[in-house]
């Protein structure tokens, strides 16, 4: 089976869960992690974990929280430590949409990072236009994953030292995106995981359309190409990357 390794399934759905977690099993999408951006996000998130299989999360305060969020007023110990929650995310620094407050981002997510090796726990990495900061921030400390990456390769070197690993989306599959399947290219297979990013970021053929962890399946066949791999081969790989990843994640 495949696993979604990053969705918000939380967010902007007409659908309820059920329906849409429903369409991901009979896609071959047998688990999902369900990942969390602002403080509603995260009850919503455990409570269709804990009533569904096979669902995990990822608990986190995206950059666009910085100027009104108290990671550690979040981040508590009650939520960190229960058993279906495998990491922290989605965290990190946007400078693409605002880039008047890189102080305020930056302690939000360095506050995020210290409260994860405190707990031990992977990190879900949003980086987007900062590049040299997210370098600086991140060190050999962290383990984790940079999610829906499309960042340099410059990038992908530096955070290969340090033990990350690489989220593909369904950006892979967009028509301009022949540099991001070229850093895919040159990733080590044991190093990548698979994503939706859903609602966002819906693959070719579903582009333009809300996307949802059912389409996660396209993202893979066009990684089988770009790694030269059987999509069952790939099924396979992936599986063990993301228990590696997330070593809480118990799948049923």
């Amino acid at each position: 089976m495949f696993i979604d390794t990053h969705c918000h399934l939380t967010d902007r759905y007409n659908d309820n869960a059920d329906d849409i977690i429903a369409r991901a099993n009979q896609n071959g999408v047998g688990a999902l992690i369900c990942a969390t951006a602002a403080p509603g996000d995260a009850v919503s998130a455990l409570d269709i974990a804990k009533t569904h299989k096979n669902i995990f999360c990822t608990i986190g305060l995206h950059p666009d929280c910085a100027n009104d969020v108290c990671a550690a007023n979040f981040l508590t110990p009650d939520i960190l430590t229960d058993d279906l929650v495998v990491g922290v995310g989605e965290i990190g620094l946007d400078y693409h949409e605002r880039d008047d407050n890189k102080k305020e981002q930056i302690k939000l997510f360095s506050d995020q990072l210290e409260i994860a090796q405190q707990y031990n726990l992977p990190v879900a990495i949003h980086t987007r236009d900062a590049e040299t900061d997210t370098a600086e921030i991140l060190t050999d400390k962290n383990h984790g994953v940079l999610h829906c990456f499309t960042s340099s390769w410059n990038l992908a070197k530096v955070m290969l030292d340090r033990g990350f690993f690489f989220s593909a989306s369904g950006i892979l599959t967009f028509k301009n995106a022949n540099d991001i399947r070229e850093v895919f290219a040159k990733i080590p297979n044991d190093r990548i995981v698979i994503e939706t990013d859903s609602p966002f970021c819906a693959p070719v053929p579903y582009r333009g359309k809300t996307c949802e962890p059912a389409f996660v399946v396209e993202t893979a066949k066009m990684l089988a190409e770009i790694k030269n791999l059987q999509i069952d081969e790939l099924e396979t790989i992936l599986m063990e990357n993301t228990k590696r990843l997330y070593p809480k994640m118990k799948l049923i």
